[in-house]
């Protein structure tokens, strides 16, 4: 299942593999090397990957929104986006997931994984294709038909690939992903802003995106052989769809929840309205999908390595979730304080209309970095019925604070609704949630007071430097500087800057010693002795 994507994505997520390594993964690797190490390497790769993909992405989305695209495209385009997400949420049954949590040989089930999510991924576009007229007037958009059916095939393609997608994921081939993701964003965003300049418009989107998906699948075959192959076991289908239920809902509510925010912008407001929030709501997920889908691609791995020992797996999420804040907060913060010149010095002045709305849903942003790995969490923990709940909840009273929000104060009321929402009502209800799995809110708190003290300190550093200097980009950019200079020696503990600053010390004198030591003396075999 792949989630949502932000309104300058690579359509659908990419599809992991790698042409160059094996794809036997652990059995390659070293006997000692232990899970601590391996879900270590694969976030060091996992980083790389995420930075190099979210620049040359911003950068794309920078080029289009200057030069090539409207608002009014950028809403079509969001149409099209928030269908595909919704049928991603759920279109393999949450099937694939077994991959990374059984504890069986993925090879003796995975062939009835391709046959249920192929299946079932066909079945829901074929639905699509006939439902797109009605689903674009009633989004408010009825010229939106020809990008959702195009859009909406990466479905397909989706569901063909989630076994040798899962697979990577359960073996930590983070360094692996990195090949096939940098393909799939040079043919997607390549032929995006080729066709966006050649006037495509909002289909410049949907053809980008179709042709990178079908580059990644092709890779992915090559990476995983064998896991592409269809297969049927009755008794374990059965069990796949009973392991994958509960999941699959919980992922169409993620979704939904995520997504319902552009459905009622497009039907209230207008596609116009809807362009700009969507470019609002990708700022707000830079962080997002900078920092979370980083840890993400070997969060839900790890723990479901660790669950065995529930010691340790309370352990690993509180020691995931204080690098996550510390990491993401001055980003959030950055972006609820200072978000009309932050706009105008990336997109330019005709998206001045995203402001009001970036405000909040960088607080949003940085909330949806907590829930993801809460969410990762509890899925591992076996706790998927209880999450099923938490997120049919946060939908239900989402959809009503929304709707009011858009009719009484515009784009910054959706915002608002998503704070009150999400802060109010879904906060706490995770907080009941782990603390029935042993993580105490005291618990929390010890690990997230630091960097939530030290956002404070920056909203409020960025807004007096902002008052004092203007509204330049020298400006901005100096607010910043400070503002997270203030951050780190309040967010960071003196201890861990300690074991960094002794870490780096170490480093560097090895690097010294290595320089000056002479070559080693390789003694000649062939001398007599």
């Amino acid at each position: 299942m792949s989630e949502s994507q932000d309104a300058v994505e690579p359509i659908a997520e990419p599809i992991a593999g790698s042409i160059a390594e094996p794809a036997t993964g652990p059995a390659t690797a070293p006997a000692a090397e232990s899970l601590g190490d391996r879900v270590r390497s694969a976030a060091k790769w996992s980083l790389i990957n995420t930075l190099i993909i979210r620049i040359g992405t911003f950068a794309t989305g920078v080029i289009l929104a200057r030069g090539a695209l409207t608002p009014a495209d950028w809403g079509l385009y969001a149409i099209g986006s928030v269908a595909q997400a919704v049928l991603l949420s759920f279109n393999e049954l949450g099937v694939s997931l077994a991959v990374v949590r059984w504890d069986r040989d993925p090879r003796e089930f995975a062939p009835t994984v391709v046959t249920l999510a192929t299946a079932s991924s066909t079945l829901l576009y074929v639905g699509l294709w006939f439902l797109a007229p009605d689903l674009a007037r009633m989004l408010g958009s009825p010229h939106a038909i020809g990008v959702l059916r195009i859009l909406c095939f990466a479905v397909v393609v989706d569901g063909m690939a989630c076994v040798p997608n899962a697979v990577l994921m359960r073996e930590f081939r983070q360094r692996a992903r990195l090949t096939i993701d940098l393909l799939t964003f040079v043919v997607s965003s390549g032929l995006t802003l080729i066709l966006a300049f050649r006037g495509w418009g909002a289909s410049s989107f949907a053809w980008g995106g179709v042709a990178g998906v079908m580059v990644a699948l092709v890779g992915c075959g090559i990476a995983a052989p064998g896991y592409l192959r269809p297969g049927w076991d009755r008794a374990t289908a059965r069990e796949l769809v009973h392991y994958g239920a509960p999941l699959a809902g919980a992922s169409l509510f993620v979704l939904a929840t995520m997504n319902t925010d552009s459905a009622v912008v497009g039907a209230t407001l207008g596609p116009v309205s809807l362009g700009l929030y969507r470019v609002a709501f990708t700022m707000s997920s830079w962080p997002v999908r900078a920092i979370s889908e980083t840890a993400r691609r070997v969060s839900f791995a790890g723990f479901s390595r660790a669950a065995e020992s529930a010691h340790t797996l309370t352990e690993g999420f509180t020691s995931g979730l204080s690098p996550l804040l510390i990491a993401s907060v001055p980003a959030c913060a950055l972006l609820a304080a200072l978000p009309g010149p932050v706009i105008r010095a990336v997109y330019g002045d005709q998206w001045n209309g995203a402001t009001g709305a970036l405000r909040y849903l960088a607080i949003l942003g940085l909330l949806r970095i907590i829930f993801e790995l809460c969410y990762d969490f509890l899925v591992a923990a076996g706790r998927s019925r209880a999450l099923l709940t938490v997120q049919a909840l946060w939908l239900a009273a989402l959809i009503p604070a929304l709707v009011i929000g858009a009719h009484h104060h515009g784009l910054s009321g959706v915002g608002m609704g998503h704070i009150i929402v999400a802060a109010g009502l879904i906060a706490p209800a995770y907080l009941v949630t782990l603390r029935a799995v042993g993580i105490r809110p005291t618990r929390i708190l010890a690990v997230t007071w630091r960097p939530i003290l030290g956002g404070a300190l920056i909203v409020a550093v960025a807004l007096a430097v902002n008052h004092v200097a203007g509204n330049s980009d020298a400006a901005i950019a100096g607010a910043g500087f400070v503002a997270v200079a203030v951050y780190v020696p309040v967010a960071v503990p003196a201890s861990a800057m300690r074991e960094v600053w002794i870490a780096m010390r170490s480093r560097i004198a090895r690097g010294r010693r290595s320089t000056l030591s002479p070559p080693p003396v390789v003694a000649d075999e062939s001398a007599p002795v």
